[in-house]
Order: C-alpha cells, then sequence, then structure tokens
C-alpha cells in the first residue's frame, strides 16, 4: 500500500508502487493496443474499423477481439526480422506457435503469411490439416505424444517431430517402420537455462517434464539413437526451448552455446554434422507499464550475432537457424471486451478501501492472472469519462476468490453496471486455456478489418454444454 500521489481525496491507496497514476485515464497506452486500435469520435474505442459497441451489439460479451491486419503484420515482422539478421548465416525460418491461439482462420493467416506452425497435440494438428496448412511445414512438439498423433503426423507428412525422451526414439522408429517412412526429427535438448519468467513458464532448467538432458549425457546417447537407423530416422536438427515471456537474447547466447557445443561434440566423436537449430520462442510482450518488449529487429540481430560468434568459435558452419513466436504474434493484436455488472466499494479498516468491478466473463476465458500471477492492464472501452481516476480490480463472475482479472489499474471512478471494460493483449493463452468452469460457456472469438466483422471461434451455449453430458 502507498499514498495515492494526487492526495487522499484522489481514488484509494491500493495501487501498486508501479503503477503510474494517469494524467487522463481515457488514454491509450502505447504498446498495450493493436495498432487499428483508437478512440472513435464518440469516445468508444474502434478497432479494424468498428466500435467497441458495434461488436458487442452483433456478437454479445465477453469477447475476443482479433486485429486481423495486427495479427498478420506482427507475424510477417517476425519473419523478415529473422530472415534479414540470418540472410548471410545459414537462413531461418519462422513457426508460429499454434498453442498460443489456433483456429482454422489463424492457421490460413500463417500459411498466406509464409510462416511455419508449430503444433504440440493431435487436436492442434487437426486445425492445421483442417485449414490446409502445408505439412511440409508443420513441426509436431509434446512431452508425451501418443501413437495416434505420431502416425497421424507421419502418415500426413509433417516436416519435423520434435522428440522430448530416448524413449520416444524407439516409438517413432517403430511408427516409422510400420508405415515405410523415414521421419525428420528434431531433438529437444534441455540445456540448463534459467529463463527469468514464472516458474511454470520456464522450460530450460533440468527439473521439469521436457526435452532430453545435456548435462547428463542423455542428448549425446539421444543422437547416437538417432543416427543409428536411419531407415526409419532422419536427424534434421537440434532444439532448444528456454521459456517464455522473455524480454533480452541472454538466455539464448547460453542456450546456444551449449546446443552449438553438441553439433560440435557430434561431428568429433560421431562423424556426423547437424544442420539445423531450433531455439524456440518465449518472446516477451507488453502487458502493463512493468514491461519493455524488445522488437522482433532486436532480437533477430542479437541471436544472429551470438549463433554467428559462438559458431565460428567451434569452427562450426552455422546452422539453419528456426523460432517459434506465439505470444509475441497473437498477444498485442487482440483484447477482450467485456460488460460491467456489480460495482463494489469494499471498505478494509481505516482509510483503506478496494473498489471491485465485476465483469461478464473471468477465469474461463483468462486464468492467467490466477495460474501464473499475471498482471492485465484495462480501459473503460464504451465511453470516455471525466471523472477522477479509481484504482480498481476487475473480477469475474465465477465462484472462486482468485477469479481476477485485473488485479490494479485505474479506471474512472463513475465506472456503473452496462459499462463496456476492455483488457487488451489476451489474443495469447486466454482463449486456448479457456474452461468452463461453473458450466460457463466459452465466449466467441471475432477478428475484424476494414470496418468488417467475421466470427472465427462461436460463443458456446448451454446447449452445446449439455450436448456432453450423456449421463
Amino acid at each position: 500500500m502507498r499514498a495515492h500521489e494526487a492526495g487522499a481525496l484522489h481514488g484509494n491507496d491500493a495501487a501498486p508502487t508501479w503503477l503510474p497514476y494517469p494524467t487522463d485515464v481515457n488514454t491509450l497506452i502505447d504498446g498495450l493496443w493493436s495498432e487499428t486500435t483508437v478512440r472513435g469520435e464518440d469516445g468508444s474505442l474502434r478497432t479494424g474499423g468498428l466500435s467497441v459497441h458495434e461488436i458487442a451489439e452483433e456478437v454479445g460479451t465477453p469477447v475476443f477481439v482479433v486485429d486481423e491486419q495486427d495479427f498478420r503484420s506482427r507475424a510477417v515482422r517476425f519473419r523478415d526480422a529473422f530472415a534479414g539478421a540470418f540472410a548471410h548465416l545459414g537462413g531461418s525460418g519462422v513457426y508460429y506457435a499454434g498453442k498460443a491461439f489456433l483456429c482454422t482462420a489463424v492457421a490460413q493467416w500463417m500459411q498466406e503469411e509464409g510462416l511455419g506452425l508449430d503444433v504440440s497435440t493431435g487436436g492442434e494438428l487437426a486445425v492445421a490439416l483442417r485449414a490446409g496448412f502445408p505439412t511440409e511445414r508443420i513441426a509436431l512438439h509434446g512431452n508425451n505424444k501418443s501413437d495416434a498423433e505420431i502416425r497421424r503426423a507421419l502418415s500426413t507428412g509433417v516436416g519435423r517431430i520434435v522428440i522430448d525422451s530416448l524413449a520416444e526414439i524407439d516409438q517413432v522408429s517403430r511408427l516409422a517402420g510400420e508405415l515405410g517412412v523415414v521421419a525428420s526429427v528434431m531433438l529437444r535438448v534441455t540445456t540448463g537455462v534459467e529463463a527469468h519468467t514464472h516458474e511454470f513458464i520456464a522450460t530450460a532448467h533440468e527439473d521439469q517434464k521436457f526435452g532430453i538432458s545435456l548435462t547428463a549425457g542423455d542428448a549425446l546417447e539421444a543422437v547416437r539413437r538417432v543416427i543409428a537407423r536411419p531407415e526409419t530416422l532422419d536427424l534434421v536438427g537440434l532444439h532448444s526451448h528456454i521459456g517464455s515471456q522473455i524480454f533480452d537474447v541472454g538466455g539464448f547466447e547460453i542456450a546456444a552455446r551449449r546446443v552449438l557445443e553438441l553439433m560440435a561434440q557430434v561431428r568429433d566423436e560421431l562423424g556426423r554434422e547437424i544442420p539445423a537449430l531450433d531455439l524456440g520462442g518465449g518472446f516477451g510482450v507488453m502487458y502493463n507499464t512493468q514491461h519493455t518488449p524488445s522488437t522482433p529487429e532486436e532480437l533477430a540481430a542479437g541471436i544472429a550475432r551470438i549463433i554467428e560468434q559462438e559458431a565460428a568459435a567451434l569452427s562450426l558452419p552455422v546452422p539453419h537457424v528456426s523460432f517459434e513466436p506465439g505470444r509475441a504474434i497473437a498477444g498485442p493484436s487482440t483484447h477482450t471486451l467485456y460488460s460491467v455488472g456489480t460495482v463494489k466499494d469494499v471498505h478494509l479498516g481505516g482509510p483503506h478501501h478496494r473498489v471491485y468491478v465485476s465483469v461478464d466473463g473471468g477465469m474461463s476465458d483468462n486464468v492467467r492472472t490466477a495460474l501464473y500471477d499475471a498482471d492485465y492492464s484495462c480501459l473503460l472501452s464504451g465511453r470516455v469519462s471525466d471523472a477522477a481516476p479509481e484504482v480498481v480490480r476487475v473480477v469475474g463472475k465465477h465462484c472462486e476468490s482468485g477469479d481476477i482479472v485485473v488485479k490494479d489499474e485505474y479506471l474512472p471512478a463513475d465506472v456503473q453496471r452496462g459499462d463496456l471494460v476492455s483488457v487488451p493483449v489476451t489474443g495469447a493463452y486466454c482463449y486456448s486455456l479457456a474452461s468452463n468452469y461453473n458450466h460457463v460457456p466459452r465466449p466467441a472469438v471475432v477478428s475484424v478489418r476494414d470496418g468488417e466483422l467475421r466470427t472465427l471461434m462461436r460463443r458456446e451455449t448451454e446447449e452445446d454444454l449439455l450436448a456432453l453430458d450423456v449421463g
């Protein structure tokens, strides 16, 4: 708790120290909103040429509003930044990480913009196949792939299967033999790098479920086993992923060095050159004013410099390098539009109080605040207000005290039932982590562009929920 910069007469004292007092609570903060989102003449937000009132009237709330132009342009920017930075080296590729958010339309957008597609389950692969995505540009991940998932990947010609364990080498080899094909595989290597992020989304330290340990010697043994089976397996590269919501290239430097050292060891001890390296994704985005993400150009230039230097030190040819951004493409392209219900001023003793603004969604459409202690921003999006800024907590409608969407943000003090509130940067790991907790149907997802609205995922209904209940 801290004293309010504007004094005791302005709002409550519950603002965290990092949250700046707004000079204008109606202003869109640079970096939090998609490129076509603006305030209209009537004061309401407009994205892709449509106002939040028009969107709410047509499809209701809550709803994920995807700025198609922004989504595509972010994908293109990553594609071009890495292509330019690695043009004089071994070349590069960008695979959109479908786990961030995937539907048929998004897969088609990525195909049209020349990206590959990273899928991690049979369900995500099914979406890609339905979209007609070129299978040679698909990579299949997963720490516990089923026989059915691997068989489908092999039979449809998926470009590469990322093997996650020693046991999976036998599994993929057996299924490839049954189908009479040679599987193009990468080995996911756990490098021991501690990414500076939440422990649940840090993925390269030793004590977690992903990958084959480099420090324990399992990674070299995995290479031996794969290259010993040329009739069923073709080792096309090594893979490393250090985590998510990462803002600089420091962690990539250590991970790249360790994987390149393994490549040099394979060359020296096994006489085999490995042509490709995938460094995963995990590039961070701005969720609020605490965050200062690097640009795609800064990331590409920094990582290219690291790869070139480390490969030269080991007398290795620079491998073809690929990346898997998901959040950095999908996240900032989208805001979630809610309707306000109950507004409650809770007194906490003495002068302390907190204003709770309840919306018609919650942890069923954005569980990241509860799951990762994530911090989001929000904005009164249906109108502008002359009221003083007030620190509020935006909460959902679920029977859970942890059902918090935005922990702390300033909204006008006159926020009331029926207002529209938007939470930006919800395009990644919100709908894809959505649930039916309390039997709440999942929201719609719509894209907007040039004044046209298109439903990507229709709103679930109670009939959808009851159709699964066969008891």
